[in-house]
């Protein structure tokens, strides 16, 4: 069968096409090449230019390629700026969703799988996240997930499909270095660029009740989340009724200060002591996933570390910075 990937060329995108295709999937990538690159697709795998808002072309891709499992990941993705353009999310986010279930639908396809987040859940306080934990967004990208979620499920529901959803927590790392993150949105980019500019990390607020007071994450590796899209695509060709909606954590937490210490040490810049800036609104003190249902209906686990995370990262930064 034939997987079509939105967002294919991007970055979690181009790590799921890969594991896809080693595993012996056919794929086909749709992408408006507005963060994607087509140098990070395998050798082989076509790339359809164009955007989900595309009525027309999402026709064309499903039906020249026989499409038979879409896996949705192409959305905007910055919790700040989803502040500032909520309508410009609503509509990339949720109306792009809602474009490709209709086409998908139409088309007959029978296989949904959908990108979402964990902040679907705002700021959750309890040790472990699990599935059942109360949804409270606190941006408008944390919004058109969970409605994106809502609408996945309707849809399966209505047309048949077998639907999953995939919340990430905080993700990092590359399965190679060419695929690596180029954006400086999350911690570990925002600090090699610090790192790289002889300026100190900074750690948003000391004051929280954790160990160590820094905020505590559950960072997970890129190539972590590409095997759990493997096993949710299995699934959901093999049980016609799935309607899922996981985790992708490892259960365990690591402090933002635990974090630039290890990212210090794998980068060599040991001599920048990181500074403490005010608290940034918003930061809840801890979110860690629960990762026992993941485990429990896909046969999924977590494989890497925070180190390997943190050395595959800082691998692909050196390849995009020679300097």
């Amino acid at each position: 069968m034939t997987w079509m990937i939105t967002g294919g060329a991007g970055y979690i995108g181009s790590h799921v096409v890969k594991a896809l295709v080693d595993a012996g999937e056919r794929v086909v990538v749709l992408d408006d090449l507005s963060t994607g690159d087509p140098a990070r697709l395998p050798s082989g795998v076509t790339l359809e230019r164009g955007t989900v808002l595309d009525r027309a072309v999402l026709d064309r891709v499903l039906r020249e390629h026989a499409v038979e499992g879409v896996v949705h990941i192409a959305a905007k993705k910055q919790v700040g700026e989803s502040v500032e353009r909520p309508l410009w999310y609503y509509r990339e986010n949720v109306e792009g969703l809602r474009t490709v279930l209709e086409a998908a639908a139409e088309a007959n396809v029978r296989r949904f799988l959908f990108s979402s987040s964990a902040a679907v859940y705002g700021m959750p306080d309890v040790d472990l996240v699990t599935e059942q934990t109360p949804c409270e967004p606190m941006s408008p990208y944390g919004e058109t997930k969970l409605a994106g979620e809502w609408l996945v499920n309707a849809v399966g529901k209505a047309h048949g499909m077998a639907t999953a959803c995939l919340r990430y927590f905080n993700v990092a790392g590359a399965a190679s270095p060419e695929l690596g993150d180029p954006g400086i949105f999350n911690l570990v980019p925002m600090v090699f660029q610090r790192l790289a500019e002889g300026k100190a990390p900074l750690i948003f607020g000391d004051d929280y009740p954790t160990p160590d007071g820094t905020c505590v994450r559950d960072y997970i590796h890129v190539a972590d989340i590409a095997s759990a899209h493997v096993a949710a695509a299995r699934r959901l060709t093999d049980d016609p009724k799935a309607a899922l909606v996981l985790n992708i954590g490892t259960g365990e937490g690591v402090s933002v200060a635990e974090m630039v210490s290890i990212i210090r040490e794998v980068s060599g810049h040991t001599d920048l002591e990181p500074e403490v800036a005010p608290r940034r609104p918003g930061d809840p003190a801890r979110v860690v996933a629960s990762a026992e249902s993941i485990g429990k209906e896909l046969d999924w686990t977590a494989r890497y570390d925070v180190r390997q995370m943190v050395t595959s990262a800082w691998e692909g930064w050196q390849l995009r910075h020679p300097a």
